[in-house]
């Protein structure tokens, strides 16, 4: 597989989401903001779960995971796109273009893969509350589940950038896209792409079947217990412990399912582009903000953290 053999090409231009300098100023203000708030609030979720004893449940344990998922992410893309807007060099390496293409796949594939675990969790919880600690012990989560999660991404991700090493680019070398996404970069191919896009679709397959399967049955069951609850705030707050998992996987399944089922037949390239900022850029940023806004355990953690705070500056303001 050696590259020196297989391609002409030694880097891509990113022609990314504006050519104008001034346009590119304004994304690099706007982009900056998203991927603060991102780090702040995914790191935020994290020192809740750690610090609140009452968040140290496996549904809190997956959630930190989400949000190291989340960081893991963003920035495998965001930090690049927002170094080629300050210095106006919109070019990357053929190395650099490949570990973006492998974190952003793999990481993409953990967040999937753990939203399918924590909606098991949540069927769990739901429907079975009285087995959850046996069903959900703590060996099952990190070992069997996260650890899974974790393996199989990897896994699937590094066989899609090793099967890049054998496709052959000759030119042009200008990537229509602001990051290195697998299909992007198929399409710039100047040999036969057939294996490559087969390995990607039954990634994609792969991966769906491991995740959404297990969200649908899993809300198919939480549904139709919930529906069967005769209070009406009993059942309002049974819902309202998954509803927030349901808006992340709405958010992301939407757009990534959409992206990757057809690598060489998007609609257009603003289209595509959005979507891959939808799920690659804006999600991680709205997990923790959804999770925050919905979830009554983080608001208590987060009012705990709070009001801690102000007494230490009161003592603080006491004592001098």
């Amino acid at each position: 597989m050696g590259r020196e053999n297989s391609t002409l090409v030694t880097e891509f231009i990113l022609l990314g989401l504006a050519s104008k300098p001034e346009e590119q100023l304004i994304l690099f203000g706007v982009f900056t903001v998203i991927y603060l708030v991102a780090l702040i609030g995914n790191m935020l979720i994290l020192l809740l779960v750690s610090l609140d004893s009452r968040l140290h449940t496996p549904m809190y344990f997956f959630l930190g995971n989400l949000s190291v998922v989340d960081i893991g992410y963003i920035s495998s893309t965001v930090p690049k796109m927002l170094a080629n807007y300050l210095s106006r060099d919109m070019s990357i390496s053929w190395a650099g273009c490949l570990s973006q293409m492998f974190f952003f796949l793999s990481f993409g594939g953990i967040e999937c893969l753990i939203l399918g675990v924590m909606a098991y969790d949540r069927y769990v919880a739901i429907c079975h509350p009285l087995h959850y600690c046996t069903f959900m012990r703590r060996r099952v989560c990190a070992l069997l589940l996260v650890a899974g999660a974790w393996t199989m991404s990897f896994f699937f991700a590094l066989v899609n950038t090793l099967f890049l090493l054998n496709v052959n680019f000759c030119g042009p070398n200008e990537v229509n896209h602001f990051i290195c996404e697998l299909p992007s970069l198929l399409a710039l191919s100047c040999t036969k792409t057939f294996i490559n896009e087969v390995v990607l679709l039954t990634s994609v397959v792969i991966f769906g079947l491991s995740s959404f399967i297990p969200i649908l049955v899993s809300y198919i069951h939480i549904i139709s217990t919930i529906l069967r609850i005769h209070s009406a705030e009993d059942r309002s707050k049974a819902f309202s412990t998954c509803s927030s998992h349901l808006t992340v996987v709405c958010l992301l399944y939407l757009t990534a399912l959409f992206q990757y089922m057809k690598p060489n037949a998007a609609p257009s390239v603003i289209l595509n582009e959005l979507f891959s900022i939808q799920y690659s850029i804006l999600t991680p940023m709205l997990n923790p903000i959804i999770y925050s806004l919905k979830n009554k355990e983080v608001k208590m953690a987060l009012w705990k953290i709070y009001s801690s705070s102000c007494i230490l500056d009161q003592i603080g303001l006491s004592t001098t």
